[in-house]
């Protein structure tokens, strides 16, 4: 029996992050890039079957294909190049996640769309083609009322936390996580795509080829079909895959020797998620509890670790005030006539919205309030032009204190 493995590692970085690090941590901003540069670096040799996914947030791309970053990186990564091979579609499927990777169901609902939109416009201009068949949520964020607005953006799967899947079509624990299914929100069905966290949590960590093919052989055993283990982690956090040496980093120490055993056929073999559809296809129907990803400090049940502190909730009901307002005046200006200062205000109302803002408890939460204050000014300035007679402002006064400025 095969077992097909699918790979996908996330890779973001917030608005200016790279940047600042070059400015204050020169080496852990070069840990960074090189992380980037050696993906597909480490695959040129095994393209035959070497085969990665990647989720780039938007905000990401749009900092590796700026050419004023670009410029300033030149002497240590090629960043042109980088974006060039992530393009091969042999070893590498991008996959679509949210422009400025927020966790989705916290975020205004109609703000989602946005970024779904934005993303696929800069992935799009930058990977050359208009279609991206699986779903990254950023975070892992996922609820089922968010299947009708992938689906709508011509997403066919979407990948969730193993610890948040119930069956509705009974089935043993390897099915569960071993195999594709549906789930449906109504009329609207879409592929679900199992995460394993367990083995995300040792691929996050450091592990030995032989010990992740025998972890492998005795999870799947039971199984009476070809099973797809999928480990999902961040591509550049963390010293398994920031090391450049090469024979002690993810690459070098476990997956290139992974893809040599595969090559000579061994019972592992990577695969695409979309392959693996078109030939095996889906079974039965599951539910998707509300959640995210481990975070190393909660088990992602209840967004805790991005809704736990007053600071936090405080943040997110702003963005909602804000959000609600601003779309009202979209919806008064309709498109034609939305103009300059409502799209700046939507531009930093999405910003605010990254999950990192909210992640780090409450030291990063400042960061959304600034964009928060931006909007607003932005939407007040709109305000102001419009004609007396329709002046109702509808604007939401942000509270006045500020949070603490972000640790250095």
């Amino acid at each position: 029996m095969t077992i097909h493995h699918a790979l996908v590692l996330n890779l973001h970085q917030p608005p200016g992050n790279l940047e600042h690090l070059l400015d204050h941590q020169d080496w852990e901003a070069k840990e960074i890039l090189f992380a980037y540069d050696r993906i597909a670096r480490s695959l040129w040799d095994f393209s035959d079957v070497g085969r990665v996914h990647l989720s780039v947030s938007g905000a990401l791309l749009e900092t590796l294909s700026s050419p004023g970053f670009q410029e300033r990186v030149y002497g240590i990564v090629d960043c042109g190049s980088l974006l060039w091979h992530w393009q091969n579609q042999s070893i590498i499927d991008i996959l679509g996640t949210g422009y400025y990777h927020p966790v989705l169901p916290l975020i205004p609902e109609r703000d989602r769309l946005e970024h779904l939109k934005r993303w696929q416009g800069i992935a799009g201009h930058v990977f050359w083609r208009q279609r991206f068949n699986g779903f990254w949520p950023p975070e892992m964020g996922f609820s089922m009322e968010l299947i009708p607005l992938l689906r709508k953006c011509g997403y066919r799967y979407v990948i969730v936390d193993s610890e948040h899947v119930e069956p509705v079509t009974p089935m043993a624990w390897q099915e569960i996580r071993y195999r594709p299914h549906i789930a449906r929100h109504g009329s609207m069905e879409i592929i679900v795509i199992v995460r394993d966290r367990d083995l995300s949590d040792a691929q996050e960590a450091g592990m030995e080829p032989g010990w992740f093919e025998n972890e492998l052989k005795e999870r799947t055993k039971w199984c009476n079909f070809e099973p797809l283990v999928t480990t999902c982690t961040d591509g550049e956090n963390g010293g398994w895959f920031r090391n450049t040496t090469h024979e002690a980093n993810f690459w070098g120490a476990f997956y290139q020797p992974l893809l040599a055993a595969a090559r000579k056929g061994g019972d592992i073999q990577p695969a695409f998620i979309h392959d693996y559809l078109d030939r095996y296809g889906v079974f039965g129907e599951v539910k998707v509890k509300t959640g995210a990803w481990n975070t190393g400090w909660h088990h992602g049940r209840d967004f805790t670790q991005w809704t736990g502190s007053e600071a936090q909730k405080r943040g997110l009901a702003e963005l909602q005030a804000l959000s609600d307002a601003l779309h009202a005046e979209f919806d008064k200006a309709g498109a034609q006539r939305a103009g300059h200062e409502l799209d700046t205000a939507l531009w930093r109302l999405l910003r605010a919205e990254t999950s990192c803002n909210f992640y780090w408890g409450e030291d990063w939460v400042g960061r959304a309030r600034a964009d928060l204050e931006e909007a607003q000014a932005a939407l007040a300035r709109h305000l102001a032009a419009r004609p007396s007679a329709d002046s109702e402002t509808g604007i939401v006064a942000l509270e006045t204190r500020r949070q603490p400025e972000t640790p250095k």
